[in-house]
């Protein structure tokens, strides 16, 4: 009886993993440009829009407009099921990014960013400041354009802790970046925008401008 626990029990150690225990496929931006604040991001993504952010501040000068800078950010977040993808089919169709994606144009320094996946289907990465490759180009935009909405939110959580007149001024350079889609996938946080529009301490004007944002993650979310 002994012996055949044991080989029951060898046999369970020794049978391949099922499919849902693999690593997921992941697609991962990384972002570095000494001179901006974040000097340093990584983005990576699932195929179901969940994700892990983390940035790191560098040793740029402070920015004068702004009292307080976000701290670094270390933390998951959930994208939406549209958006992620459309970046996993970019992914395929530029086989995992084994490609070279630098123009080799002379454009000005806009930040060395890496694309590269990796999934039980393939891996690969490319590196490049700008891409003539214009759905590459795209494709790091709009991931620039999600860390910029969660480094917005994480902003907006200091603030509301440290200095609530800052506020205001905040919520309108994302709604401005909002608009130029300079920052999207505004569920991303949902979270800190849902507090400060029910925060009845807070000026009003805040609070109807939180209400605008979370109005249009909605629309987000309608949309897929």
């Amino acid at each position: 009886m002994r012996s055949l626990v044991l080989s029951l029990f060898a046999a369970v150690l020794l049978a391949p993993l099922p499919m849902a225990a693999q690593t997921p496929a992941t697609v991962q931006m990384e972002f570095t440009h000494p001179s901006l604040i974040p000097a340093h991001w990584t983005l990576s993504l699932h195929r179901d829009g969940s994700g892990y952010f983390r940035s790191q501040r560098g040793d740029a000068p402070a920015d004068k407009k702004r009292m307080l800078a976000a701290v670094d950010v270390d933390r998951q977040v959930q994208l939406s099921a549209r958006f992620s993808t459309a970046i996993f089919a970019a992914a395929r169709r530029h086989n995992f990014f084994q490609q070279n994606c630098e123009s080799h144009s002379k454009v000005a320094f806009q930040g060395t960013k890496k694309l590269s996946y990796s999934g039980p289907d393939g891996q690969g990465s490319c590196t490049f400041n700008y891409s003539s490759d214009k759905e590459i180009q795209d494709l790091a935009e709009s991931l620039q354009g999600v860390a910029e909405t969660i480094l917005a939110g994480a902003r907006l959580e200091l603030l509301l802790h440290h200095d609530r007149l800052g506020l205001d001024a905040e919520l309108e350079a994302l709604e401005c970046a909002a608009k130029e889609n300079q920052a999207q996938q505004l569920g991303a946080i949902r979270e800190i925008l849902q507090r400060l529009s029910e925060d009845p301490e807070l000026m009003e004007r805040v609070r109807k401008r939180a209400k605008a944002l979370l109005a249009r993650v909605e629309e987000e979310t309608r949309n897929g």
